[in-house]
């Protein structure tokens, strides 16, 4: 149990819920006792790991660190400690085997961006079969601006706003878990379905917090494509992936440039598996619905048989 602990505790930093997922499993593991062995925790966020086999992967672990002159592997575990990211795309290994199927190939043939959003997003780089780069980090608080998470900021902002409004770590870091993102962008919700019908009522602010986050899905898509040297398709999953067909077609708008080609009517669908590209288009945009329960349960069935 205890080694239990100090693996959740690095994976759900700053997770409430974490914690009182872990009590209770105490209880759980006290009535129903088995051997050691036999308990597997297999929390939602611990799905896909970007492994160091190759330099670029490394590149993708490491923050930029300086801490009383550490030397680079400190550096790299200070980014590693949730083995950047226990909290990529919880369920990107199943996407990613759906993706092959529905193209012909297997996935050790193919570069894939694979984009879970919803009120937690993040976007992941696939390639053969391996994730190679995530939008989160150390914690769930970097990459897209989420529901109610700022995703990644200037560090210097923290600085200014905890001097000028007299706040300590802790209720900064409440307010950018809890009261950021898209909804503190629009002032309405973190649920994106509220914001599109607030937008069609004429408020602005959740039209504008609907565009930064879909600019930021773009960008990511982008950078990704450029670390793999290309990508054959594009994963759109989970709530906001599966069900907004506007997202989805504002976030692929512009990227015709590397080969990217919507169809419209295609597109016009949700919450079933479905190609949403031109036939035409270089690069296939495919919606995939999630799976966590399915990815979990298949994990914690291999972990058992060994």
């Amino acid at each position: 149990m205890s080694r239990l602990r100090r693996s959740v505790l690095e994976i759900v930093a700053n997770s409430p819920l974490g914690q009182n997922m872990l009590r209770l499993g105490r209880i759980f593991f006290e009535l129903f006792a088995q051997p050691p062995d036999m308990h597997v925790h297999r929390a939602d966020l611990a799905a896909d790991v970007v492994a160091p086999d190759r330099v670029e992967q490394r590149l993708a672990r490491i923050y930029a660190v300086g801490i009383a002159h550490q030397k680079l592997h400190e550096v790299e575990f200070l980014r590693r400690q949730i083995d950047r990211h226990a909290v990529a795309q919880r369920d990107a290994p199943l996407g990613v085997e759906r993706d092959a199927a529905m193209l012909g190939k297997k996935p050790e043939e193919l570069k894939l961006i694979s984009c879970h959003l919803g009120n937690g997003s993040s976007v992941t780089a696939v390639d053969g079969g391996k994730s190679v780069d995530t939008s989160m980090g150390f914690t769930p608080l970097a990459g897209l601006p989420m529901g109610t998470r700022a995703g990644d900021l200037d560090a210097g902002i923290l600085q200014y706003l905890m001097n000028k409004y007299d706040m300590n770590i802790d209720t900064m870091l409440d307010i950018l878990n809890k009261k950021s993102g898209v909804q503190g962008v629009s002032g309405v919700s973190s649920d994106f379905r509220d914001l599109e019908n607030a937008h069609k009522e004429g408020n602005e602010r959740a039209g504008l917090a609907v565009d930064m986050f879909n600019y930021g899905v773009k960008k990511l898509i982008g950078a990704y494509a450029a670390a793999m040297g290309g990508v054959d398709a594009i994963i759109f999953t989970a709530g906001v992936g599966e069900n907004s067909a506007s997202q989805r077609l504002d976030i692929a708008s512009g990227l015709e440039f590397m080969g990217v080609k919507m169809d419209a009517e295609a597109n016009n669908v949700r919450g079933k598996e479905a190609v949403i590209s031109a036939a035409d288009s270089k690069v296939k945009v495919l919606l995939i619905p999630t799976n966590e329960e399915l990815m979990i349960a298949m994990d914690t069935a291999s972990i058992v048989k060994g």
